[in-house]
């Protein structure tokens, strides 16, 4: 049997490494995974003229130079909207497609309530680091979860994270993301919701993607939520989730 060949798009707070080490460690030994950093954070400071598309680009080059014709994907948040640029610009280079709370699904059929979330995600821009990350974190979630600080100091990576949130904030304002062309993509897509996570920014996506594509499924963690998600609590499931996943988009060919 051919290994599972699988690429992990972090989301726009922690690298790949911290992101995904637990999963990777039970996915077992049929799985060949690369979990890839962001784009976005490879220099100092966003590149100019960041896009989405510069996330597909450089999954597809990661892709390429492992000689891999077509791959798994897998996108939390951040990279879960980028996940999503890729299956609608090059659905045949994907075998299936798995999103973990993608943070942004197209700016179609929006309800008032992820309209007026969305006038709030943009007034973050501009407030001191401190400030932006607490109010980024806050608006995940359903009002009354408790997000517990980290401990010490935080890493020297977090200094980048506010631009680089501010730039995934700017290009879903702006991105043409194709709803005929992701209603068009017919492998396997998973969703994997948090119930703690806000229902009018990720339980909405959810629910809009489902209309979208064919061969949707959607599985929720009760007790989970965007910033203690079940890839990193509970790996084992997810892992157990994506293999049958991958095992159904390679069975059906």
């Amino acid at each position: 049997m051919n290994p599972f060949r699988v690429i992990l798009l972090p989301g726009s707070v922690l690298p790949a490494g911290p992101a995904f080490g637990g999963l990777l460690e039970v996915l077992g030994p049929d799985v060949e995974a690369v979990a890839k950093d962001l784009e976005l954070y490879a220099g100092d400071a966003p590149p100019a003229g960041w896009t989405l598309d510069t996330e597909v680009d450089g999954v597809l080059r990661a892709a390429d130079a492992r000689g891999w014709d077509t791959f798994h994907l897998v996108g939390y948040s951040g990279g879960g909207a980028a996940a999503l640029a890729l299956a609608a610009s090059h659905p045949r280079r994907l075998r299936s497609l798995a999103l973990l709370e993608p943070a942004w699904a197209g700016n179609w059929d929006w309800s008032p309530a992820h309209t007026e979330l969305w006038k709030e995600y943009s007034k973050l821009e501009g407030l001191p680091p401190e400030q932006f990350m607490a109010g980024f974190m806050r608006l995940g979630v359903r009002p009354g979860v408790e997000l517990k600080p980290q401990p010490g100091p935080p890493p020297p990576w977090m200094a980048k994270r506010p631009a680089g949130i501010t730039a995934f904030l700017r290009t879903f304002g702006t991105y043409q993301l194709d709803r005929g062309r992701l209603a068009g993509f017919r492998k396997p897509v998973l969703f994997v919701l948090g119930g703690l996570s806000n229902p009018d920014d990720y339980g909405e996506i959810a629910d809009r993607l489902s209309t979208v594509f064919p061969d949707f499924h959607l599985e929720v963690f009760p007790h989970r939520h965007h910033f203690d998600p079940p890839h990193r609590v509970e790996p084992d499931r997810v892992a157990g989730l994506l293999r049958a996943h991958w095992g159904r988009a390679e069975a059906d060919g």
